[in-house]
């Protein structure tokens, strides 16, 4: 990993760090606004499912799930570095697993990667290109680069955006980031109606 890389993730962390639990929230609740917007139409959609201090996904799910939307969420597979699926219909079964990540552990109902077809996903840090960086363990990078028709939204506070974020070659660009501030389209790609 590259001083660069390393560096812009602590900045991000600390950028985040400042926000105080109230302005996670009001945030996280304009980012799940323009979201719905943005995937109106949608039919099966795969949310991470937050921790603090990360972008609250909590009421994002409950609006998927009334909306009639198959919510999948990923499992975290350390031992091959990979991620499983599961529908969550309800997200009172999730409890703290890998990396302290709420999972539904015991109430999995597998899902198909084929049957994705958009990603939110986490980020530490972003740029206004679609570049992004995760926390450094690759999960999702190695999942989109083996299932790469989905959508691909990544979602942060603007704090956490950098000028320039470097990439390699296993990097995945999102086709959107959304703030609370605004939607960046950073594809071609539109989103299906």
């Amino acid at each position: 990993m590259s001083q660069t890389k390393t560096a812009l993730r602590l900045r991000a962390k600390e950028a985040r760090s400042l926000l105080s639990p109230s302005q996670i929230a009001e945030y996280s609740a304009a980012i799940g606004r323009r979201l719905l917007d943005l995937l109106n139409g949608f039919e099966t959609i795969m949310v991470y499912v937050s921790k603090v201090p990360e972008v609250d996904t909590g009421d994002l799910i409950l609006d998927l799930n009334r909306r009639g939307v198959q919510v999948v969420v990923p499992i975290i597979e350390r031992e091959t570095c990979s991620l499983r699926l599961s529908y969550l219909p309800d997200p009172s079964v999730l409890v703290p697993s890998t990396f302290n990540v709420p999972e539904p552990l015991g109430h999995e109902l597998p899902a198909r990667p084929e049957d994705v077809q958009a990603v939110i996903i986490p980020m530490l840090a972003f740029d206004a290109k679609g570049d992004r960086l995760g926390y450094g363990a690759g999960y999702y990078d190695r999942f989109l680069c083996r299932y790469p028709h989905p959508i691909k939204i990544g979602i942060a506070f603007s704090c956490q955006q950098a000028e320039s974020i470097p990439v390699e070659g296993n990097d995945v660009k999102m086709d959107y980031i959304v703030t609370e501030n605004e939607i960046i389209r950073c594809s071609g790609r539109a989103a299906p109606q």
